[in-house]
């Protein structure tokens, strides 16, 4: 019995691990505003994601001259497909999300496109 019980938590776990999925984002802001997406993300957006059960993987700034000074691209990793979905309406209308928002974009509008991809792990990526 003891043996079955251990195997059942074994593939609970495997289940849950299965089912995780990555979100890579890509923004890319109006001229100028990088470094304001890039303080709002290290000064509330992050800890306000935690908050909603959505993961930072990481962060990055493309080295690429012409994308380096307007991008930022980030992973997110979130329970599940349906999860992602749920965590993002609930950020949206997280009532501190909205007034950062607001605040960081008294002057303007920072970011000017977004882009969304949701990524399953394969079987031999070392993040799963």
């Amino acid at each position: 019995m003891r043996k079955f019980l251990l195997l059942l938590v074994f593939a609970a776990g495997f289940a849950g691990a299965q089912s995780r999925v990555y979100e890579l984002r890509t923004y890319t802001c109006y001229p100028g505003k990088l470094e304001a997406l890039k303080a709002r993300f290290r000064d509330h957006t992050i800890a306000i994601f935690k908050r909603h059960n959505m993961e930072s993987i990481g962060y990055w700034v493309p080295q690429d001259p012409e994308r380096s000074g307007n991008t930022l691209i980030y992973i997110l990793a979130h329970p599940s497909r349906e999860a992602a979905d749920k965590n993002w309406v609930d950020f949206r209308n997280n009532p501190e999300w909205i007034k950062v928002k607001a605040d960081s974009e008294a002057a303007g509008p920072i970011v000017q496109k977004t882009e969304s991809v949701y990524l399953s792990p394969t079987e031999f990526s070392q993040l799963r």
